[in-house]
C-alpha cells in the first residue's frame, strides 16, 4: 500500500524552516503498515497544488497534505481542494464553535473576520477535530483515493495524526504488517562492519533488507521485512538478529525506538540508582542537551558547566592555572581535574569532561584541530582518552558527544 505525502509552503523551499512533518507522518504510517512512496515539497500555488494531488493520485491510494490552512489570503489549500474535488466551501457550526472557544478561552482577545473563515470547509470534506488549533485536518476521497489535509503547526498536526488520521486509515484500509528492527553499534566503521558479516548478508532471505544507517560515531543497522503473518515476521528477524549478535555483539550497544545510547545509559544509571555530572568544554553543553531530553533525567543526571574559555576553568570549575599552564588547556591532565571537579561539586558517582579543539582556528590551545580529551571520573578513579575526531567543526563536536557516552556505557558495563 503506497502513500504520498505533500508539504506546502516557500518556507520550506527556501530551507527556512525544515520539513519535520513529512518525517514524522512517514514514520507513523510505517507503523501501520503503509509505506511512503514519495515526499514532496511546494509552493504555496494553486497551480502547484492541483498538479501535486493529480500526480499522487494516479500513484497512492493515500495523500498527505500538510500547510496552507490559515486564515491569510496566501493560505490556498481549501479553495484549490474546491477546484480539485470540484466542490465549494461550507461554513461548518462545530469548527466555528470550536474557534470561538478556542478565542475566549485561550487567545484572550477578539476574533477577526480572517478567524472565522477558519470554519470554511469544502462541502463534502469529512472534518478532523483540531483540538490545538483552528484550522481542521479535511478527509475527501476520488476514485478510491483518500485525500487528507492538516494544518503545517507540528503539534497541531501531530495531534491530528495521532487521534483522528491512524484510527481512520487503520479502519479504512486492510494493510500488511511493516517490521523494522534497528540495532546500534558503536566503535566499528561502516566498511568494516560490512566486512565483518559479509557471509551472513549475503545469505538473507529474500523477504528482509538489510540497511545501513551510518553517522558521526555510529551506524545504525536496519532489518526491514513485510508480509501477512506478523508472528512469522517476528520469529525471522529475531533469528537473523542472534546471527549477528553472535558476529558483532561485542559492539551493538541497544536498539531504536526511544533506546538510543543515551536512553540505555541513562537507565543503566538509573538502576543502579547512580548519579552524573559535566564539565564540558569543546562540547558546549551539547552533552547536557542529549541527556536532558530524555525524559526523567533528573534522577540520574545532577548538573554541569559550560567552561568554554580558560579563564572560566579556573575561575568557576577551580582548575589550577599551573596545571593548565604545565600541560595546556587541551591535554589529558586538565581533562581528568575536569571530571574530577565537577564530580566534587555536584557530589555525583560519575562525571565526564570535554576540552579540545573544535576548530577552525587553534584557540586557546596550540594543539591541532580535532585534538579532544574526554575525561571520566568515576568511585574508583579519574581517567581520560585522547581521540583526533577530524577537521569539521560540528564533525568533532558530534562525534565527542557520542563517544562520551560510549565511554560511559562501556564503564558501567564493569560492574
Amino acid at each position: 500500500m503506497r502513500a504520498h505525502i505533500i508539504a506546502i509552503g516557500d518556507e520550506i523551499l527556501i530551507g527556512q524552516i525544515i520539513d519535520t512533518n513529512s518525517s514524522f507522518i512517514a514514520s507513523a504510517l510505517d507503523k501501520i503498515g503503509i509505506g511512503v512512496t514519495q515526499i514532496t515539497s511546494i509552493s504555496d500555488t494553486q497551480e502547484q497544488i492541483v498538479n501535486a494531488l493529480a500526480f499522487a493520485k494516479e500513484h497512492a491510494e493515500v495523500v498527505l497534505i500538510t500547510g496552507g490552512l490559515g486564515p491569510t489570503k496566501d493560505d490556498v489549500t481549501k479553495q484549490t481542494f474546491c477546484t480539485f474535488f470540484d466542490d465549494h466551501l461550507v461554513e461548518n457550526a462545530a469548527v466555528l464553535k470550536h474557534v470561538e472557544n478556542l478565542f475566549k478561552n485561550h487567545v484572550k482577545r477578539p476574533m477577526l473576520p480572517s478567524n472565522k473563515t477558519q470554519a470554511l470547509v469544502p462541502s463534502k470534506a469529512t472534518v478532523l477535530n483540531n483540538a490545538y488549533g483552528t484550522a481542521p485536518g479535511m478527509w475527501m476521497e476520488q476514485d478510491g483515493t483518500v485525500f487528507i489535509a492538516m494544518p503545517g503547526v507540528p503539534y497541531e498536526m501531530k495531534a491530528l495524526i495521532t487521534d483522528e488520521v491512524l484510527p481512520r486509515l487503520q479502519k479504512r484500509f486492510k494493510r500488511p504488517f511493516i517490521l523494522h528492527k534497528t540495532l546500534q553499534t558503536y566503535g566499528m566503521g561502516e566498511s568494516e562492519i560490512a566486512a565483518t558479516i559479509e557471509e551472513w548478508e549475503n545469505q538473507l532471505p529474500v523477504t528482509i533488507k538489510l540497511a545501513y544507517l551510518p553517522s558521526l560515531g555510529k551506524v545504525r543497522l536496519r532489518l526491514s521485512t513485510k508480509g501477512n503473518d506478523l508472528e512469522i515476521l517476528e520469529r525471522a528477524l529475531e533469528t537473523q538478529i542472534e546471527q549477528l549478535k553472535d558476529l558483532i555483539g561485542d559492539i551493538i550497544v541497544g536498539y531504536e525506538d526511544g533506546q538510543s545510547l543515551e536512553f540505555v545509559v541513562g537507565t543503566m544509571l538509573k538502576n543502579e540508582k547512580s548519579t552524573l555530572s559535566l564539565a564540558e568544554s569543546c562540547t558546549g553543553g551539547q552533552i547536557a542537551s542529549t541527556l536532558t531530553a530524555i525524559p526523567g533525567s533528573s534522577a540520574f543526571f545532577k548538573g554541569g558547566m559550560v567552561t568554554y574559555a580558560t579563564q572560566s576553568k579556573i575561575e568557576v570549575l577551580g582548575l589550577d592555572p599551573a596545571l593548565i599552564n604545565k600541560h595546556s588547556v587541551v591535554s589529558a591532565e586538565v581533562a581528568e581535574a575536569m571530571a574530577r571537579q565537577a564530580k566534587a561539586i555536584y557530589k555525583t558517582d560519575y562525571a565526564l569532561s570535554t576540552t579540545g579543539n573544535a576548530g577552525p582556528t587553534k584557540g586557546d590551545a596550540d594543539v591541532e584541530v580535532g585534538t579532544v580529551f574526554i575525561g571520566f571520573a568515576t568511585p574508583d578513579g579519574v581517567f581520560s582518552q585522547k581521540f583526533m575526531m577530524g577537521n569539521h567543526r560540528e564533525r568533532v563536536i558530534t562525534k565527542t558527544v557520542n563517544k562520551a557516552m560510549e565511554l560511559l556505557q562501556k564503564e558501567l558495563l564493569k560492574k
